[in-house]
């Protein structure tokens, strides 16, 4: 078994989206372990138990991460109060579920200040602490919907590709100062992201193809523990060389790797075309 942290030696967590799902199990996991964690949310009145059961370790502040100010206000208190801040997990997140034509602009930018913006506002406020330390670990949850673009999940998928190509950029700045980024895969885990979907107003036109989505969730949706993602979590921030991906999940490990292979059988499928668009030839001269 385990022994619990001192508070000298144990890792400083900050976690957004810490009151429930993934968030809450990465929480419990850190505590568990004998960390310390700053644990943010909209509302937090779920994490008083955890507090109660922890005391000392466990320092809950509410965040909106859309309110860049808000961001660099509570990871300030929060750096503060712990005095540093070793592992950061941006795991707030939002689904906007919908047909790409059905989003209105007040929606498509919804998803993104959550999923993209969010995470870039906190990844910008808590370099200057890591940096200074010369050490952290950013861990960035991403989804199955960043592997690729699925019907009725594409403003979805489309703050996942953002957040991804951002994180990759970032991982490779940081680097030099001794912190890392890793960007999480995760599939399917019993939360209540779904159940707190926003929907557009659906279009009719796309009748059909919700019928079969429905159908194709009805079958082929299979669950797991957010305990499970939080016990590969704490593996992977253990690691010496983490990586700078994580696919938790055989479903989304295999829908990942088939993905891989459909594109690269299409690039090679059209390698002349891609290889004629392109020859090296002297820059025009100045006049």
């Amino acid at each position: 078994m385990e022994t619990p942290n001192t508070a000298a030696s144990s890792r400083v967590w900050f976690i957004t989206g810490a009151s429930r799902g993934l968030g809450r199990a990465f929480t419990e996991a850190a505590l568990d372990a004998g960390d310390r964690v700053v644990g943010t949310a909209r509302d937090i009145s779920p994490l008083d138990e955890l507090a109660a059961r922890h005391p000392g370790r466990l320092l809950a502040l509410r965040l909106d991460v859309t309110d860049r100010q808000a961001v660099f206000d509570v990871v300030g208190e929060a750096a503060a109060h712990f005095g540093r801040l070793d592992i950061v997990v941006n795991n707030a997140g939002a689904l906007f579920a919908g047909m790409v034509e059905e989003f209105t602009e007040e929606q498509a930018r919804a998803q993104l200040d959550v999923n993209f913006f969010g995470p870039l506002w906190v990844g910008q406020a808590v370099l200057p602490q890591l940096r200074a330390q010369g050490s952290g670990h950013i861990v960035q949850i991403s989804s199955i919907g960043a592997l690729g673009g699925f019907p009725s999940t594409g403003l979805y998928s489309a703050s996942k590709f953002a957040l991804e190509g951002m994180s990759e950029a970032l991982a490779a700045e940081a680097a030099r100062f001794g912190v890392r980024v890793t960007i999480v895969q995760p599939g399917g885990y019993w939360t209540d992201l779904y159940a707190n979907t926003t929907a557009t107003r659906p279009d009719p036109h796309y009748d059909e193809l919700r019928a079969e989505l429905e159908k194709q969730w009805a079958e082929g949706s299979v669950d797991s523990e957010p305990r499970l993602a939080a016990e590969a979590l704490m593996k992977l921030v253990a690691s010496e060389d983490p990586p700078l991906r994580l696919l938790l999940g055989s479903m989304v490990y295999d829908v990942a790797f088939a993905i891989s292979r459909q594109r690269m059988e299409t690039w090679a499928g059209w390698e002349s075309v891609s290889r004629a668009a392109e020859r090296a030839v002297p820059g025009p001269r100045s006049q």
